[in-house]
């Protein structure tokens, strides 16, 4: 079996705002000496792991991240008859089990509402629940309902389970306070780059009031700017197999389905930002699959001159398979199978991919 898959693509998004910095301006970043567009590897796995591809190929077999879920079980534990001071700490051992509570001071418990009051019942740090932990909790919550007894450490222990949960299997989950639960991610994404240099450029906009009849005022209702910028990206990723099948407790078809889900969402799915002002909804343009046992490494290289022309992505995919051929000429082959999917000339296809990433 091969133990690791290598994905190179090309896509090209029209003028967007995909991935803002914390000035609302696109993100960028240096490169070859060049400023480049940027889209951070945290906004294409949210992406891609809320798509609705992953959630029809994985049901059953998504997690949920959050830091309320002790809110949500103290409501439930209420709504089953247990009493508030009884459903309180009870929710606040078991959401304990998954990460350090926040706290309140004396002074602020002394003028905290309800609401206030439920922050202790929050985890300091987004933790991701899987499946079978959200069962193993619901069937902890009747126990308790219907009991008299706050729950054991036995009890609290169960709640640790081998999971399916495919999108903690790709992407890892890591919770400093309670590294029992860490799963180290079977996926490595990196951010994606535009091949070329780019500029951001500023749209000012207006809007009209549509019951101003201009009479006494001509001017907008409301004035406003944008920042935007346009790209042809490369992005690669490269997927340990066989610490998928690991962390899938084992279920090696399950791995397929959700190597199949990842490589669609990576190929078809465009982070949310903006979509409404520039529809820049695009798919990939090329892509390149590698697997084998040699280690992994990216193209980025091929971009490090950034590309000009008219052409660019005739120049970027020439670029990539010169570097492949290169890097071949003097390391020995960096890959046992290769193939590729080329949407310009209508060469390969989607589903050629994922056979390719599939199986052994």
């Amino acid at each position: 079996m091969s133990k690791f898959i290598q994905l190179h693509l090309l896509t090209s998004y029209p003028p967007a705002n995909l991935n803002r910095d914390d000035l609302g301006r696109p993100k960028t970043a240096m490169m070859g000496g060049a400023n480049r567009l940027r889209v951070s590897s945290q906004s294409l796995k949210r992406a891609w792991r809320t798509s609705d591809i992953f959630r029809s190929a994985l049901t059953d077999h998504l997690g949920v991240r959050t830091k309320e879920m002790g809110r949500d079980i103290y409501q439930q534990l209420l709504e089953k008859g247990v009493k508030d001071q009884a459903a309180f700490s009870y929710a606040q051992a078991i959401a304990n089990v998954f990460g350090k509570l926040k706290t309140l001071s004396k002074k602020e418990k002394a003028d905290a509402d309800e609401n206030k009051r439920q922050t202790e019942l929050e985890i300091e740090q987004l933790a991701h629940f899987s499946p079978e932990e959200q069962q193993a909790i619901t069937k902890l919550i009747d126990e308790l309902a219907n009991g008299d007894d706050a729950p054991s450490d036995e009890q609290l222990a169960l709640l640790r389970k081998q999971h399916t949960a495919a999108d903690i299997a790709l992407f890892g989950r890591m919770l400093a306070s309670s590294p029992a639960y860490n799963t180290e991610a079977a996926a490595q994404v990196a951010h994606a780059i535009s091949v070329h240099k780019v500029a951001v450029e500023d749209d000012f906009f207006t809007a009209v009031d549509d019951l101003n009849s201009g009479e006494e005022d001509m001017g907008a209702a409301h004035m406003g700017e944008t920042e935007f910028a346009a790209g042809l990206f490369y992005l690669y990723l490269c997927i340990d197999r066989e610490l998928l099948i690991e962390n899938l407790s084992n279920d090696s078809a399950l791995a397929d389905k959700t190597l199949a889900a990842l490589i669609e969402s990576a190929a078809t799915i465009a982070p949310s930002g903006k979509q409404n002002s520039f529809a820049s909804r695009a798919r990939a343009s090329y892509i390149l699959c590698e697997k084998g046992n040699q280690q992994p490494r990216s193209l980025s290289v091929a971009f490090l001159k950034p590309i000009g022309g008219n052409d660019l992505l005739a120049q970027s995919i020439q670029n990539i398979n010169e570097t492949v051929k290169k890097m071949d000429q003097v390391y020995g082959a960096c890959a046992d199978r290769r193939c590729s999917l080329n949407a310009e000339t209508g060469e390969g296809s989607l589903q050629d991919i994922i056979e390719c990433i599939s199986g052994d």
